[in-house]
């Protein structure tokens, strides 16, 4: 399974995420811009002592993510999304894109996957779940429908 993060802005999110990948043998891929060094002490305060039990890879842009993982589905997490994360057939190889926290993904990426866009149900007052939240949520959906390979 792989997260990909696209132009995170908060380290705190990304290093919870790193954790929760860490914790669950999922890819971490960052797409630049960043809004963060790595090496900002947040992001490894978050992230605990989990940074080196994690692969993260680094990407210089989504057009990069998208040739990399051409022939795996790729899922969207946006509240545009046209079904809900639970009603989507998840495999192993599957990759879970979340866009930065302030903006979501840009609608430039949103048009690659018009199919799969999936979002997570909830009240219309206002802003979104945490990133951090939204990426566990979907994913260990995805890890539940594959039968928690490898995890105890």
């Amino acid at each position: 399974m792989h997260i990909v993060l696209v132009a995170p802005e908060i380290p705190q999110n990304t290093g919870n995420i790193a954790r929760t990948c860490a914790l669950t043998g999922t890819k971490l891929h960052l797409v630049k811009p960043l809004g963060f060094s790595l090496e900002d002490r947040y992001l490894k305060r978050a992230g605990l002592d989990y940074w080196d039990k994690v692969e993260v890879t680094v990407w210089e842009d989504f057009y990069e993510v998208r040739e990399f993982f051409e022939g795996n589905n790729i899922y969207l997490a946006t509240t545009r999304g046209d079904k809900f994360y639970h009603q989507v057939e998840y495999t192993r190889d599957d990759v879970l894109v979340f866009g930065c926290e302030t903006k979501g993904l840009p609608d430039w990426i949103l048009s690659m996957y018009p199919q799969n866009r999936i979002r997570i149900p909830m009240r219309n007052i206002g802003r979104s779940l945490n990133l951090a939240n939204a990426a566990a949520i979907i994913l260990y959906e995805a890890l539940r429908q594959t039968g928690f390979k490898g995890l105890v």
